[in-house]
């Protein structure tokens, strides 16, 4: 019988146990960031319209197809966010983190909200993980980063990967290299796809943001923006590639890659997966020196990338740390008020300890925790209670062994030392 009310087009429930998968990769990421210096932040879901208008550009295809915007009751425009910096620009500026002694280098998790139409690995609730990094100029923490982010892969177990690195350019050359890209793709305007005709209007730019392969060919004739970069950016992309090769990153450079967000300068990157079809991008960022300051903050330059997690995980190969559990089986009321006080004191000791207030028989009880694929039983019959014993039962081997209450939790402690030195 087909449920009356299902999850709306665009998401997806993550249920156990993929959600063990989840938390080994955020673990992961975590583990990565810190070792970098990177602390935690959060930000509201929700946040004024205005703010991912004024960053992410109002010429976006964000902006102006997917952002999920509605008017609350207090009649202001509030947007489910999109992506994360603008946020965490606002709560440094709100906050005036700029003045602590703290470096301004951030991480976080959590779910973004874009009206897009669904494709494989990204959905309209995706989950993305992003780092910040601001008031470094130096190009060596571009390519730290570039490097982190292909650390982190590594430790997400992705294969088949490729580093793909552009500069955007700055407020000094980019505009003159627009008006020329504007005049050339007017030659072949009329060949271009409706949505590409419309983004020649509003920001030529996003012409190398299509993704329709007839677009992609046609704008391949179209000038390279790395070939009209000012000395200083040119000095810049420059100095971020022998970085780069001081960690010994193999790259390409793709002219095309000018990300998909107005406030870019210079440096951006992406890496992809070789596994993947069109969409393929695993993660993506680069420097965006001037965005604190167009939110009325301080003159602090900033750059980052997001990882997209769904997308990540599709081609990870990473598995969840096995969990030993350890199930009661109990006969009668008195053993299971035995077994509840003994499972209190061994999750209080670190286990994972699991009784279920079902009445089954002591075979019933046993397939059970097969199924449950419990490391251990722990098994309190009437018999047990008067010598103040359990059975201890191994559920791989099937090997039992008789433990007095008070010696429990070290018996299972030593087993599971035993496990690891195997």
């Amino acid at each position: 019988m087909k449920p009356s009310l299902t999850a709306i087009k665009g998401t997806k429930d993550i249920l156990p146990p993929e959600t063990k998968l989840w938390q080994k990769a955020e673990w992961l990421c975590r583990e990565v960031f810190e070792a970098y210096g990177y602390q935690e932040i959060r930000t509201p879901i929700i946040e004024p319209t205005e703010l991912f208008v004024k960053g992410t550009g109002e010429t976006t295809d964000i902006v102006t197809k997917e952002m999920y915007t509605f008017v609350d009751k207090g009649g202001r425009s509030i947007t489910l966010r999109p992506e994360y910096t603008p946020s965490v620009v606002r709560a440094i500026i709100e906050h005036r983190l700029y003045l602590q002694a703290s470096p301004l280098r951030f991480y976080y998790f959590g779910p973004m909200f874009r009206h897009d139409r669904p494709q494989k690995g990204r959905y309209r609730q995706f989950h993305q993980v992003d780092i910040e990094v601001f008031g470094e100029t130096d190009p060596a923490i571009d390519a730290e980063i570039i490097e982190m982010a292909d650390y982190l892969l590594d430790r997400l177990g992705v294969k088949n990967k490729k580093i793909l690195v552009n500069s955007v350019g700055c407020s000094n050359c980019r505009p003159n290299y627009v008006t020329l890209l504007r005049a050339k793709a007017e030659e072949i305007k009329e060949r271009l796809c409706k949505d590409c005709q419309r983004r020649l209007e509003l920001n030529p730019l996003r012409l190398f943001d299509c993704k329709e392969p007839g677009c992609q060919a046609i704008t391949q004739s179209l000038p390279k923006i790395i070939d009209y970069l000012c000395r200083d950016c040119l000095t810049h992309f420059e100095n971020v590639r022998q970085w780069l090769d001081f960690y010994g990153l193999s790259y390409q450079i793709e002219p095309r890659l000018v990300r998909g967000l107005d406030y870019y300068t210079r440096t951006t990157f992406e890496i992809i997966s070789l596994e993947l079809g069109a969409q393929n991008a695993l993660l993506g960022g680069g420097r965006y020196d001037h965005l604190m300051k167009i939110y009325g903050g301080p003159d602090i330059c900033g750059l980052g990338f997001a990882l997209g997690l769904e997308r990540v995980l599709s081609v990870a190969q990473i598995k969840p740390d096995k969990e030993k559990l350890i199930y009661f089986v109990y006969l009668g009321e008195k053993a299971k008020k035995k077994s509840l006080q003994l499972c209190r004191e061994l999750r209080r000791q670190g286990f994972t300890t699991l009784l279920e207030y079902k009445d089954r028989s002591l075979k019933a009880q046993l397939s059970r925790a097969n199924k449950l694929a419990a490391t251990w039983t722990i098994i309190l019959g009437e018999d047990e209670l008067n010598q103040g014993i359990c059975q201890l039962k191994e559920m791989t081997s099937g090997q039992q062994k008789t433990v007095p209450f008070d010696q429990v939790g070290t018996i299972l402690r030593t087993l599971e030392k035993d496990e690891k030195n195997k």
